[in-house]
C-alpha cells in the first residue's frame, strides 16, 4: 500500500513538474512570437561610421541594395530591425525613407548620427533627442540690387516646403516637426545605460550646408532654437510626417564650435549603441502592449 501511494504521488509531481515545464516553453514560446510579428523598425545613418556598427550586431541577416542605398535586414535581441546608410544631405535620406517605408512598412523610423553643436552648454558626446527638427537650409532672402552684396544673416524669413495651403505661393513659417512620443519614452528608458556623456532634448536643424560661421551658428541657435546641426534629419521627419510613421531624431554631438569641442570620431559607435538601447525599448513596449 506504501509503495502504491509513493507511486501515485511521484506521477502527480512529474505531471506537474511537465507541465510547469510546458507552461515556461510556451511562455517563451508566445514571446519570440510576439516580438518577430512586430513589422520591423527602421534606425538611419548616414555614413559607414554611423551605420554599419549597428548592422554588425544584427542576427540572421540579409544586405539589400536599392539603387545607391543599402539595406540590412535582421533582428537584434529578437526584435526585427533593419539599419539603412542613407548616405549624406537631404534629398539621399529623403529618397532612402520613402523606399524603407514602402518596402519594409516599419513600425517607427529613428534617424541617428553624429552632429555639429550650436548650444555652448552642449559638449562632445553629449546626445540630443530632437522633441523638434526641423529645416534651417529653407530661406526667402530680402531683395538687394546688383552690387547690394549678400548677408546671411538678413535671412529671417523661413520657408516651409510642406504648407498647409498649398496655394500659398510664398508659406514664410519655420516648421517643426515634433518627435514621436512613445519613441521618447523608450529614449529615456535607455538613458540610463548611456555614461559617455547627457542625454537631453532638443532641437535637431538640417540643411545641406556646414555652418562655421560663428555669428550664423548664434542666429539659428537664438531664431529656431537648435541645439546641433546635421544634414538629413528633417527631411527625414517630413517624409515619414506624410507617410504617417513615427519618427524621432536623435543626434550625438561629434564637435561644437561653439566652445572648441574637438571632434571625436568615437561618437559615431557611441551613438549607435545607445540607439540600438531605444529601438530595443521601444519594441518591448510595442510587443508588450499587443
Amino acid at each position: 500500500m506504501f509503495f502504491k501511494r509513493f507511486m501515485t504521488m511521484v506521477a502527480l509531481c512529474g505531471g506537474i513538474l511537465v507541465a510547469g515545464c510546458n507552461d515556461g516553453q510556451s511562455s517563451k514560446n508566445n514571446n519570440i512570437a510576439e516580438q518577430t510579428s512586430l513589422q520591423p523598425i527602421v534606425i538611419q545613418g548616414a555614413l559607414p561610421v554611423e551605420s554599419e556598427r549597428m548592422a554588425a550586431k544584427l542576427d540572421k541577416v540579409t544586405v539589400e541594395t536599392i539603387g545607391g542605398w543599402t539595406f540590412w535586414k535582421g533582428t537584434y535581441n529578437g526584435y526585427p530591425m533593419i539599419i539603412s546608410k542613407t548616405r549624406m544631405g537631404m534629398s539621399n535620406s529623403a529618397a532612402a525613407t520613402a523606399i524603407a517605408i514602402q518596402k519594409y512598412q516599419p513600425i517607427a523610423i529613428i534617424n541617428q548620427g553624429t552632429s555639429g553643436g550650436h548650444d555652448p552648454e552642449l559638449n562632445v558626446f553629449d546626445i540630443v533627442l530632437g522633441k523638434y527638427t526641423t529645416n534651417i537650409g529653407a530661406f526667402r532672402t530680402p531683395q538687394q540690387p546688383i552690387g547690394g552684396g549678400s548677408d546671411a544673416l538678413t535671412w529671417h524669413e523661413a520657408f516651409d516646403v510642406l504648407p498647409e495651403d498649398e496655394s500659398d505661393p510664398e508659406p514664410i513659417a519655420i516648421r517643426k516637426f515634433e518627435g514621436d512620443q512613445a519613441l521618447l519614452v523608450a529614449a529615456y528608458k535607455a538613458k540610463v545605460n548611456y555614461t559617455k556623456g547627457r542625454v537631453v532634448e532638443g532641437t535637431i536643424g538640417s540643411a545641406d550646408v556646414w555652418n562655421n560661421e560663428l555669428d550664423r551658428i548664434k542666429f539659428f541657435h537664438n531664431t529656431y532654437g537648435t541645439s546641433v546641426e546635421e544634414m538629413e534629419a528633417a527631411s527625414v521627419a517630413q517624409i515619414a510626417h506624410q507617410f504617417n510613421v513615427p519618427f524621432l531624431g536623435i543626434r550625438i554631438l561629434s564637435n561644437n564650435i561653439t566652445n572648441n569641442g574637438a571632434y571625436d570620431p568615437a561618437t559615431g559607435e557611441a551613438c549607435q549603441d545607445y540607439v540600438l538601447d531605444v529601438a530595443e525599448q521601444y519594441m518591448k513596449a510595442k510587443s508588450e502592449s499587443k
